[in-house]
Formats: C-alpha cells, sequence, structure tokens
C-alpha cells in the first residue's frame, strides 16, 4: 500500500511530479520521505475504518501560506463503511 507501489495504469510523469513534490515537502518541513510515506499509510488505515477508498487517489500534501503549513489530504470517498 505505499506510496512508491502506483498502479499499472499511473503515468510515469505523473508519478515523477509526485515524488517531486515530496522532495520539496522533506526539504521545507525536515519530514524525510520516509516518514511521509508512513504517515500516509497510518492516515489510509484509518480512513478505511469508515470510507471505502482508492488509496492509489489519495493525495497528502503540505501546503506553505506564509510561514504557516498546512497538512492537506484530498481522499476521494467511494462509499462509507456501516458498523
Amino acid at each position: 500500500m505505499g506510496f512508491w507501489n502506483r498502479n499499472a495504469d499511473s503515468r510515469s510523469s505523473t508519478t515523477a511530479k509526485e515524488r517531486l513534490k515530496f522532495v520539496l515537502v522533506h526539504d521545507r518541513t525536515d519530514i524525510s520521505l520516509q516518514t511521509m510515506d508512513r504517515m500516509k499509510n497510518e492516515i489510509v488505515e484509518v480512513i478505511v475504518r469508515y470510507f471505502d477508498i482508492d488509496p492509489a487517489d489519495l493525495v497528502i500534501d503540505i501546503h506553505h501560506e506564509g510561514r504557516n503549513q498546512k497538512l492537506v489530504a484530498d481522499v476521494p470517498i467511494k462509499n462509507t463503511r456501516q458498523k
């Protein structure tokens, strides 16, 4: 379920851009790529308890607004899980 394992239909240019974003995030936040990947996997584990999602569609990014940083998760939801 790791970030680096992508679907076969993913375009290499899109994957390269996403990897570059993670490198830039690392440079700006002092968070290693491994930590970002681990964090994404942990977020996916929690979300799938409540929603049906495709983890490959999940996008986690850190946005910079002046001196502030925001962790932003874009999670396309297929369906809710009934408990």
